[in-house]
């Protein structure tokens, strides 16, 4: 098999190699061809609407997260496994109502909120729980502070936020967009051609990332608990307290809750999906702004009151960050370095180091990989021969390959 890397040439081969996310850029770029799908396995995908033509989609292929993925982070401090930052410290929202009801702290939720008091932003690009199928997610524009509130909280499965991407630039106002950190790298990567997003765009906002699950876990829950889909009237992963507990609310009335701990204290079953544990970059290095879990080891240790991690990225995320505390909608506790953050989050490190023997193991494959500019992974490369064999092998089995839905 091959032993120089190559990148996908097509959507198709971006899915069908485990390498797409679902991020919804497919169908903001192309509209007349893709249509993001949920899969058997609960996965979103983009759907061909006729017949496919790779020359169509350059530009979709050339900011894909199956593609390409780059570090463009401007911080003054530098860091092998954390990246380019301005600042690393604990923080939490200034309004104790936000900061009880969304995801850990609420700082993601605050910044929104600010951006939309003070003018800055006129809307927020982010995903919400999809009101007919709240299992599910859509992305949303959010034109007030009120909204954001209610849009809020963690959403544990697949989100298309940038299907909204071209709805939002048409649009011709200020903006800020809350997504995961592959969703950022898309954003940076399609503003090398399209100036409105420089224009535009006032704040990329992002959370250091565990990995999306598709909707099998979900599902899971339910059949557990004997709720059918259809029945369901809220799904909420977490919040309402740190980490806050699971509830899924049925139609007849029902509540069920589960603690983080009883419906993640098993890894093997959080189904993440492929792309994740393949994904160089899932603390943000293309955000302005991510805020993380800083739990010691990654591990709860009951119920608090709320705390975030910060990072901040860019001269842009620092002043944000420093606009937001002055006016009282963010709180800033304690400073935190690199070394914090290991062992806050632990796993983010171990990804890191094994990144690159992954990718040689997919490229030994046969496998098309993504480019990754600036993302260190071959400075932090372990040469872990079980990660690289363990790659291969799955790749060659046909465990990371995926099919390209039906619309």
């Amino acid at each position: 098999m091959s032993s120089e890397p190559r990148q996908p040439a097509s959507v198709r081969e971006v899915v069908e190699h485990g390498l797409c996310i679902g991020c919804g850029l497919c169908e903001a770029l192309g509209p007349d061809r893709w249509k993001m799908t949920i899969t058997e396995e609960g996965r979103l995908r983009p759907a061909p609407l006729g017949d496919e033509a790779p020359q169509a989609d350059a530009a979709i292929l050339a900011a894909c997260p199956g593609v390409v993925a780059e570090a463009t982070a401007d911080g003054a401090e530098q860091d092998d496994v954390w990246g380019r930052y301005a600042h690393m410290g604990e923080a939490w929202a200034g309004d104790p109502e936000i900061r009880f009801r969304a995801a850990t702290g609420g700082v993601l939720t605050a910044l929104g909120m600010h951006l939309l008091k003070t003018g800055k932003a006129r809307f927020i690009l982010h995903c919400m729980a999809d009101p007919e199928h709240p299992v599910r997610s859509k992305w949303v524009m959010s034109e007030t502070p009120e909204d954001v509130a209610r849009h809020a909280g963690s959403r544990y499965g697949p989100s298309d936020t940038l299907a909204g991407l071209e709805v939002a630039l048409a649009r011709g106002e200020p903006f800020a967009i809350i997504a995961k950190p592959c969703d950022a790298g898309a954003v940076r990567a399609r503003a090398k051609v399209d100036p409105r997003l420089d224009e535009l765009l006032v704040a990329v906002l992002v959370m250091v990332c565990g990995g999306a699950s598709d909707l099998g876990k979900s599902w899971m829950l339910l059949d557990e608990l004997g709720v059918d889909e259809d029945d369901v009237t809220l799904f909420r992963y977490r919040g309402f307290g740190n980490p806050g507990r699971a509830r899924v609310e049925t139609k007849d009335g029902r509540a069920f809750e589960r603690t983080y701990d009883e419906l993640w204290g098993d890894e093997a079953g959080w189904r993440i999906q492929t792309r994740c544990k393949l994904c160089p970059d899932a603390i943000g290095e293309a955000a302005d702004i991510a805020a993380a879990d800083i739990w010691p080891d990654a591990q709860p240790e009951g119920e608090d009151a709320g705390f975030n991690g910060i990072i901040t990225r860019t001269a842009m995320g620092q002043r944000l960050m420093q606009a937001a505390v002055e006016a009282g909608d963010l709180i800033l506790g304690k400073d935190h370095t690199p070394r914090d953050y290991d062992h806050f989050q632990p796993h983010q490190v171990n990804k890191k180091h094994a990144m690159a023997a992954r990718l040689r193991g997919l490229t030994r494959a046969g496998w098309p990989v993504y480019a990754h500019d600036g993302l260190r992974l071959d400075t932090l490369d372990t040469g872990n021969e079980a990660e690289e064999q363990g790659a291969h092998d799955r790749a060659r089995s046909g465990r990371f390959a995926e099919r390209l839905p039906r619309p």
